[in-house]
Formats: structure tokens, sequence, C-alpha cells
């Protein structure tokens, strides 16, 4: 089954504790149902320093990093009036074509 929302799109929260929030989708986890959205649920990690070239890992601490969000609490953003939408497929010259129920337009 192809996924509606993908990496790059913009989207709102809708629930949880960033409900009303949006953002970009920096990654999709197909197996899990899970995305991460740039800036959103935020989660802490404490690093323990190591001998690294990278110096987040060289130095340790807390680590803020994007947590997922299960696919369904996220819903697409139209880029008509910036308001969530739900996505359908349309088919045309056999190609695979992404809509906007709000607003019948294509997405990509």
């Amino acid at each position: 089954m192809a996924r509606k929302i993908r990496r790059d799109d913009e989207v709102m929260i809708m629930s949880g504790k960033d409900r009303g929030r949006t953002g970009k989708v920096l990654r999709v986890d197909p197996k899990k149902d899970r995305v991460y959205v740039e800036g959103q649920n935020i989660v802490k990690r404490h690093q323990r320093p190591t001998q690294s070239s990278d110096p987040v890992k060289a130095a340790g601490g807390v680590v803020e990093s994007e947590g997922p969000i299960h696919i369904s609490n996220v819903m697409l953003v139209d880029p008509k009036d910036n308001k969530p939408t739900r996505v359908g497929v349309s088919r045309e010259d056999g190609m695979r074509q992404r809509v906007t129920k709000r607003s019948d337009s294509k997405i990509d």
C-alpha cells in the first residue's frame, strides 16, 4: 500500500502534546507507520561522551531530536488554504496522482 504522506510534505499534528502545530516531514518509517516531523515531538537522550570525530558525540550531554509520531495523528496541509486535509489518489494517463480532498488540488 502506498503511503499518502511522504518526505518533505507539510503536515499538521492532530493529537498529542504538539497538537495544532505544523512542520515538514523529515522521514517516514512505513514498517512502523511513523513519521518524523521537523521541530515537533522533541525527545531528549542522554549521550555518554565518546572518542569520536563528531563533536556532539565527543562532548556528550543531553541531545534533543525529533521523535516518531504515528501516521494517523498527522494530516497533510492543503497548499491553497493551509488547513488540514485528507489525501486521495486519482489516475491520469495511467499515473497515480495525489490530490487533496479539501480543494481537489494536485500535491505532486
